[in-house]
Parts: structure tokens; sequence; C-alpha cells
């Protein structure tokens, strides 16, 4: 699977892609490669949050250790799912009711964008990723 783009980002973190650009980090697996002292260093560079910036490294994270697209790791940070572990433990069934009542608050009643079976997918890789056995 190709890597997905990682610019342009959504229209919150524009500071943020701003600082990354300055900094010449262009891909989602640069961006998950960031230890949180460089973090606070672009933060403090200008501009950039370094709580937002934390959230896009998670992103990136799901993004290149489980090959999710960036909407699918987006809600998965979002349902509190911040790691391949995390993904790892999670219950299907409680993870897709989580991530339906997400949906409906974004997205209003349109039909929902993930299913059980991708749920399951998810989980099963995460599981394989970490040497995790499945539920």
């Amino acid at each position: 699977m190709a890597a997905p783009a990682l610019y342009p980002l959504p229209r919150p973190f524009q500071r943020e892609q701003a600082q990354l650009q300055r900094r010449g980090i262009g891909s989602w697996a640069e961006l998950a490669a960031l230890s949180d002292g460089e973090l606070r260093q672009l933060a403090s560079a200008g501009g950039a949050l370094e709580r937002q910036l934390r959230k896009l490294r998670g992103q990136a994270q799901l993004i290149t250790d489980l090959e999710l697209e960036p909407h699918e790791a987006a809600l998965l940070l979002y349902a509190g799912i911040a790691s391949s572990q995390g993904l790892a433990a999670a219950s299907p069934q409680q993870l897709l009711t989580q991530l339906g009542r997400l949906e409906r608050s974004l997205l209003g009643m349109a039909p929902p964008r993930v299913d059980a079976a991708t749920v399951r997918r998810w989980i099963q890789r995460a599981q394989a990723r970490s040497g995790r056995s499945a539920n």
C-alpha cells in the first residue's frame, strides 16, 4: 500500500503544518518518528501547539504501524485509541459502538463509514504487530 500524503492537514492543524514543513518533515513516517523532545522544540520554535503536534504524531504512528488511512487513524484517536497496543487490546464490539457514536456526532445520520469487519481487521492487524493473541 502506498503511504498516504501528509499534506494538506485539516484546517485546525495549519500552524502545525507550517512548522512541520519549515522543519522539512514531509511524510507520516517522519512525523511518527519524532520524539517528545523534538515535538517540544517544534512547538517552541513558534506557531505550533505541542498538544496538536502530539495528536498528529499519534495519528502518524497509527498510519505507519497499521497501514491505516489518515481519516481512519484520526477517528480511532478521537475514540480514545492512541496506539497499536491500545487497539490490540480493544473489544471489537465496544470499539464499534464508540466509533458509531463518534461518527454520528460528526456526520449526523449519514451511513457509518466503519463496519464490524473493518474494526475486527484493524484489531487483528494491531494484535499481529504487537505479538498479542486474539481475544
